[in-house]
Order: C-alpha cells, then structure tokens, then sequence
C-alpha cells in the first residue's frame, strides 16, 4: 500500500469515518437512553427530567456532526465508485483530469477548483 494509491487512501477515510459515525451514534444513543431513564424513574425527583437548554444544544450540535460524516461518507463511496467505473479523477462538469495536487488534498474531488 502506498499513500499516493487513492483506492487504499479512500478505504482507510471510509473507516475512519465509519468509525466516527459510530461513536457519534453510540453518544446520542447512550444520552437518549440516560435521558428516558430519568424520565421514567420516579424515584429521581430532584432531576429534570426535561433536558435543558445545553444539552439540547449539544445534542443539535451531535446530530450536525452526524450529518456532516454521513455526507462525508457518501462523498468517499461516490469516490471509490469512480475507481471502479475508470472515471476517479475525472471532472465529472468538463471531463477534463482532476488536478493531482487536488486529488491528493481532497481525494473525494468531482471537479477542478475551477468547477467547484
């Protein structure tokens, strides 16, 4: 595997990303399950059991992050698509080659800077 092989580059940001979605996702889990267990417990009358401000904020904010690596994701299994199909590298507007250096800072590139 060499770091300049966008194939081995693109698996490894696919579970790298994966591995981020799931942690995102285990932490909303783990506060939505904390948060119905303080609801239903009636024993726990000195909590809220509505969360408040902050951390709706922080669960907002969660979800957002969530969002961002799920498009992140889809944009790096469009990417090895492309590898598959021979067109990864391709400016998918003009059909002329993606500037390497491009490619090498972003390896999920569809277009030229000049077409982004």
């Amino acid at each position: 595997m060499t770091d300049n092989d966008p194939r081995q580059r693109l698996l490894a940001e696919r579970e790298r990303v994966q591995g981020l979605i799931e942690g995102v996702r285990n932490d909303l889990g783990d506060e939505s399950q904390k948060f119905g267990e303080e609801f239903q417990d009636p024993n726990r009358a000195d909590q809220d059991p509505v969360p408040d401000g902050s951390e709706t904020n922080e669960r907002e904010k969660d979800l957002s992050i969530l969002e961002a690596l799920e498009r992140d994701l889809v944009e790096v299994e469009a990417a090895l698509a492309r590898i598959d199909a021979g067109t990864y590298g391709v400016d998918e507007v003009t059909g002329e080659p993606i500037d390497p250096e491009r490619l090498d800072a972003i390896p999920t590139a569809r277009t030229n800077v000049a077409d982004a």
